[in-house]
């Protein structure tokens, strides 16, 4: 493209536009009417602010779907958000990581542009988020197993196909949600038009010896002496017949954390934490709940997180994406990619995200959303499962 030139310099012109520019300013003003004192100190609570956030998200095309209402799933009640702008786009169910490290209160922060090419489904899972507080969570605490949460996901799975009028879906695993999906989609191939993996686990002891590697590396580095006695405190970390408990995964989680590990370029996940607050979805009872919550699904699942390998996983019957981020160590980017190469598929690719470790979809949501469509959509298209395009104009070749 040829560089731009600035335009020629009219003399007698330059009094004339800036009287004309000045005129329209003071019009535009006084159509736009002065700000009240409230509108210009911004939202004065938690309530004022998420209305606004769900006013911006809103979906108002006659063809679009926005739910939030509790399901019946493996005997308790269970909470979805269903949004999208075409209920004739291909259905996509996200599976949160931790365990019990919920993704819808910070939907209204990536998933908007999701929406106008999916219809998406957020689901709480037992024991987690919004749904921790709909049952008991004493009696629910006592089924929190690996099984029953495999169960549970494809319960709801066939929920959302019956519900929206699908035979296929995406299923989209997050971390601890990439144990789930990779599960269903060994299980069900027949039911996704393709298992979408993010953070994915493999083999998990030595996706942990790896990032314990890399806090140690960045702490000699750095000459952290707090670091390196912690880390060093709890060598040698996840070896192989040795038990790994939640108290010393605390401690390499600490510093692969502090070092960029969890999200690239910062230390540690506050941020998105702190996103949660401005969540329409959520009360603020369950607010106040969510990391009781946390606390719960950790303690419950995490054991069988540690014991997860997918090492001997070589085929899938149904088309595999993985989401990469390069600077994953919270779930090992490189253990994770040399699995996803000796893995055959119908369809498979791989996608990295260089500017990301573990948060892919907050860090980078913009290739996110790229990645989406480039890549998923086109499985559904080819199915038939998404509106046909509009016709193209004859002239322009715009649709």
């Amino acid at each position: 493209m040829p560089p731009m030139r600035a335009p020629a310099y009219c003399p007698g012109t330059e009094m004339t536009n800036l009287f004309r520019n000045c005129c329209l300013a003071i019009l535009l003003a006084s159509c736009a009417g002065t700000p009240t004192a409230r509108e210009q100190a911004g939202p004065g609570s938690r309530r004022e602010a998420t209305a606004i956030v769900a006013n911006l998200r809103r979906i108002v095309t006659p063809t679009g779907v926005e739910r939030l209402e509790k399901v019946r799933i493996g005997g308790i009640d269970q909470w979805v958000s269903i949004r999208g702008v075409d209920r004739a786009n291909p259905v996509l169910l996200m599976l949160h990581g931790g365990p019990g490290f919920v993704s819808m209160p910070t939907s209204w922060y990536f998933q908007r542009g999701w929406e106008e090419y999916f219809t998406v489904i957020q689901w709480d899972q037992r024991g987690a988020g919004k749904t921790y507080l709909a049952n008991d969570p004493s009696a629910v605490a006592a089924t929190m197993t690996a099984e029953r949460l495999i169960a549970d996901t494809e319960e709801m799975i066939r929920w959302a196909r019956k519900e929206l009028g699908k035979e296929k879906i995406f299923l989209l695993g997050h971390s601890w949600g990439s144990y789930l999906g990779l599960s269903v989609a060994q299980r069900h191939p027949e039911w996704l038009h393709a298992y979408i993996g993010m953070g994915q686990a493999t083999d998990v002891l030595e996706s942990e010896r790896r990032g314990w590697r890399f806090a140690m590396d960045r702490a000699r580095a750095a000459g952290n002496e707090e670091a390196i006695r912690e880390l060093q405190s709890i060598a040698p970390y996840a070896a192989h017949g040795a038990a790994l408990e939640l108290p010393v995964v605390a401690i390499q989680r600490k510093w692969l954390g502090f070092y960029g590990g969890q999200v690239h370029g910062r230390t540690g996940g506050q941020a998105e934490a702190e996103g949660f607050a401005l969540s329409p979805e959520y009360t603020d009872a369950e607010l106040a709940s969510v990391w009781t919550a946390n606390e719960l699904s950790e303690e419950k699942l995490f054991p069988a997180v540690l014991r997860a390998d997918f090492s001997n996983v070589t085929r899938l019957e149904c088309p595999m994406l993985l989401f990469n981020g390069r600077h994953d160590y919270n779930v090992s980017a490189s253990v994770a990619a040399e699995w996803f190469e000796r893995l055959h598929a119908p369809i498979k690719h791989l996608v990295w995200f260089e500017n990301s470790a573990h948060e892919i979809m907050n860090e980078e949501p913009g290739k996110m959303l790229l990645s989406l469509v480039r890549y998923a959509r086109p499985i559904a298209e080819a199915a038939g499962d998404a509106p046909k395009p509009a016709p193209r104009d004859a002239a322009t070749g715009a649709r």
